[in-house]
This record gives C-alpha cells, structure tokens and sequence, in this order.
C-alpha cells in the first residue's frame, strides 16, 4: 500500500525535473481549456450524443460513443483556447474574464495556440478512427472553431456561427453511424442551432454593457429590448423543432415528455431574465444543460 501511495508523487517529480516549464504552466493550462467549468462540454455533449442514439436506434456503437464523448470535450478545450487567443486583449476590459490566464500573463499567446493545435490535432485523430464522410466533416468542425472568437469583431450574429458550430457534431454522430446524413439529421442541426443561440444570448447578456463599451457585438446587443421575447421565440422554435423531429421518428411518449419537462425548464429561464441581472442570466444560461440532460435521457428511454 505504501509503495502505491508513494508511487505518483515520484511520477510527479520526475515529471517535474523533465519538463519543469510546462509543469509550472499545467494549472494555467487546465485553466485556459475551462476543464474545472465544463458547462460548454455539457451543452455540446448532450446533443450529440443525442444524436447518435437516434442514428443508431439506440444501441450505439461503443467505439464511437467513446469517440465523440472524448472529442466533445477535447474540442471545447481547443475552442476555449482559440477564444483566449482571439480575445486576449477585449478579455481584460470585462470584469467577467478579466483573470483569466492570458490576461494575468500566466500564458503568452503562443502557448494558447500551441494547446489549440495540440488539442485539435487529438481530436482530428480521433476522426481519423471512423469513416471518410466524418472525417471529412470533422474539417469544418475545426473550422468553425476556429472562425467563430474573430465574429463578434464583424458580426452581430457570433451566436449563429456557434449555433452551427455546437450543432455540427450531430451531423458527424450520424455519418458516423450510418455512413449518411438523413433529412431527420438536418432537423435536429436545425433545432439545435435555435437552441444554441437562444442560450449564448442568455450568456451574452451578461456582458452586454461591457462589450458595447468596447465595440463587441452579439445578438444580445442586436435584439435589444426585444432580447427576451426572441429568446422565447428561439425556444418555442427549438422545441417544435424536437417535436417533428420525433414525429418523423416516431418517438414514444418518453421522449415528448422530456421535451414538455424541457420546456418548463425554458419557461423558468423567462423567468430568471426578465429583469436583464448578469446574476441570474448566467443562472439561465447555465440550466440549458439540464435541458440537454432531460431530452437526452427522454431519447435513451424512448429506444429502451
């Protein structure tokens, strides 16, 4: 036992001794990819996962399922590296992000970019273990987290981009599946882009004084005082979209009934808004995983 106990501290030493720069910049590391706040991994998580149940009919393969639960959290961390890289110098100008470790001046730019290469090559590796079509796709994945921290800059639809973004993973969870893409696939992309804009708005309003300050755009500042009537109808939208979505796959009452408890959920985040406070938006925002969580288990139940 004691020989167990003393066996990963001298595996950190040794670590240590052999790469000490990169030790000392692992906590910063970990930091910069969002590990300890994994709500981005969740609410990419769920949908995609989501997803490849419904293409597989429910009894996914295990390989793939491992896959994408792995790429769906390594991707997120190359994207919040990417977005770090980008947002280096508007991330000091908002309270929110204002310690965050290129800012602090714990990581150079360099570093942020070099984790996102490294991380994003894992992820295309991954890729690589499933089929021409995915892999395929898999470079516009990379792609668009690549594009979406510059849109904020010329846009005020960067909640568009992540919307395709964070959706793109449920084209590639059927592909890889089934090889193909089916007009029910689309559905779902759809559905989960109105989603994701409607909670990156939530998200966006948190900051929104902020980012008029420094010229920042976002749909939070689009929508104006009509934000939180289009969230609703982004809601609204997202759900009608689930619901033909199950129609056209003749889900059983499980999965409607995730979809009504979701809605509740949504209906409580109206609530949590209404008065426009960064508290309890960010509150909101982060319900939305267990929106995800709800529906997701609402698909498992349905092919059970």
């Amino acid at each position: 036992m004691n020989s167990i106990q003393g066996f990963w501290p001298r595996v950190g030493r040794k670590f240590k001794s052999r790469f000490p720069v990169f030790y000392e910049k692992l906590p910063a590391l970990v930091e910069l990819t969002r590990l300890k706040k994994p709500i981005g991994i969740y609410l990419l998580l769920w949908p995609t996962i989501s997803a490849l149940w419904i293409a597989a009919r429910g009894v996914p393969d295990l390989f793939l399922l491992i896959i994408f639960v792995l790429g769906t959290a390594i991707m997120r961390s190359a994207g919040c590296c990417v977005n770090d890289f980008a947002d280096y110098r508007i991330d000091g100008m908002v309270q929110r992000t204002e310690q965050r470790p290129l800012v602090r001046g714990k990581l150079s730019r360099k570093d942020a970019l070099l984790c996102f290469l490294f991380l994003s090559s894992i992820g295309f590796l991954l890729a690589l273990l499933t089929n021409q079509r995915t892999i395929l796709l898999s470079f516009g994945a990379i792609a668009l987290v690549v594009t979406y921290p510059f849109m904020k800059r010329f846009t005020n639809l960067p909640q568009l981009v992540l919307g395709i973004s964070y959706s793109w993973g449920v084209l590639m969870a059927f592909t890889a599946q089934t090889n193909e893409i089916p007009q029910v696939a689309y559905l779902l992309f759809i559905a989960n882009c109105l989603w994701t804009i409607a909670y990156d708005t939530q998200y966006a309003m948190v900051d929104r004084e902020f980012d008029i300050q420094i010229g920042v755009k976002s749909t939070a500042i689009l929508f104006g005082d009509a934000d939180k009537l289009m969230i609703g109808v982004l809601q609204f939208l997202f759900v009608m979209a689930m619901w033909l979505a199950g129609q056209q796959l003749e889900m059983t009452n499980w999965y409607y009934f995730s979809l009504l408890l979701a809605s509740l959920l949504l209906i409580y985040q109206q609530f949590l808004i209404r008065d426009r406070l960064p508290g309890p938006c960010f509150r909101a925002f982060l319900n939305n995983n267990w929106v995800g969580t709800i529906i997701f288990v609402g698909v498992l139940i349905n092919y059970l």
